[in-house]
């Protein structure tokens, strides 16, 4: 083959994996995403793309995170995107580019020098404890009379008790609208989380979350005290249910609070009512707080999981952090119902 039909070949491959990755339901800003990523690794390479070996992923991720100084969490996100490529080349193109070119393809990205997101300069999120929490919020409460602006100090308090009390994501929270409040659903009404996070860039992925651990009583003062304190809009169904104090003068109504402005809002109560927090607490933070005490007052695993939209059990195991005494405490519990099993107490 010339080195024309080389280099078409390889753009061939590139494309034949963006083809699949749009079969898989993959968005078009992930796949130009990943896209990006093979064509910096190719003009990195001193050869074609099937040449590649580990050493040339060695010094591409090292370029990335030392000369470039990307975020660790960046370089570890191009390194999956080049071992699921790779993955790809070996598992539909393997025997085709050995029969022109002679190459057996190998997988360049391994165990060795693909960096482990949790462990890769990761912060591992261990909340405050539930004292503190509640210092916090009980602080945050009283002060709302007196707030000089009191109308986004009460959204952002709401956005930060939704994070609390049953895990939203901040983004997820900034897409809720008046309609996705159902308090028809359940025991305690559901909301419709409709922009959850997708997993692969396979776009938003929607989940029911139950108003448990008080949100349904939080939803009722704020639809019934606050919303309508924003527009005439209050009743609307595509109205946002965090408001920002702009109006939106094409569509007549307030537009939707940015997640800026519930960040500051949280930062700012944290710096005031947790200071020993401040600037180490976040909103993701808080999700994790949220799983931790859900799963200590007794919830299991699976339904977290469900509750905060996780795909894996994995992922959510990973939020929960307990007492030290955790295990202690398990271990009497476990003897205590073998005891009433057989009688013996």
């Amino acid at each position: 083959m010339s080195p024309q039909e080389l280099e078409d070949f390889e753009q061939e491959l590139v494309d034949q994996f963006a083809l699949a990755a749009a079969a898989s339901g993959a968005t078009d800003g992930h796949i130009a995403q990943e896209r990006s990523v093979l064509f910096a690794f190719v003009a990195f390479l001193a050869g074609y793309v099937w040449t590649a070996q580990p050493g040339d992923v060695d010094g591409f991720l090292r370029r990335e995170r030392k000369e470039k100084g990307l975020a660790h969490s960046t370089v570890h996100g191009k390194a999956g995107t080049l071992a699921r490529f790779f993955d790809f080349l070996v598992g539909r193109y393997q025997g085709e580019i050995h029969r022109l070119t002679g190459q057996v393809v190998a997988r360049p990205v391994d165990e060795f020098n693909r960096p482990v997101k949790a462990a890769y300069g990761g912060r591992i999120r261990i909340p405050p404890s539930g004292d503190e929490v509640g210092l916090l919020f009980e602080g945050w409460r009283r002060s709302l009379p007196e707030a000089r602006k009191y109308l986004p100090s009460a959204r952002d308090y709401l956005a930060a008790s939704l994070w609390r009390r049953v895990g939203l994501r901040i983004n997820e929270t900034v897409m809720l609208d008046i309609r996705d409040w159902r308090p028809d659903l359940g025991e305690h009404g559901k909301l419709h989380v409709r922009f959850g996070k997708g997993s692969m860039g396979r776009g938003p992925k929607e989940r029911l979350v139950p108003a448990i651990n008080g949100t349904d009583e939080l939803l009722g003062w704020w639809l019934t005290d606050v919303r309508h304190q924003f527009g005439d809009d209050w009743n609307a169904p595509d109205a946002p249910l965090l408001p920002s104090e702009r109006r939106d003068h094409g569509l007549g109504r307030n537009r939707r609070a940015g997640d800026d402005a519930l960040r500051s809002g949280f930062s700012k109560a944290v710096a005031k009512w947790l200071p020993d927090w401040s600037g180490r607490l976040t909103p993701h933070g808080m999700r994790h707080f949220c799983a931790s005490a859900l799963y200590e007052r007794g919830m299991d695993l699976k339904a977290i999981q469900d509750m905060l939209g996780h795909e894996w059990l994995s992922t959510t195991t990973r939020y929960i952090h307990v007492h030290e005494n955790h295990v202690e405490n398990a271990w009497a519990k476990a003897n205590e119902r073998v005891a009433l099993r057989w009688g013996t107490r």
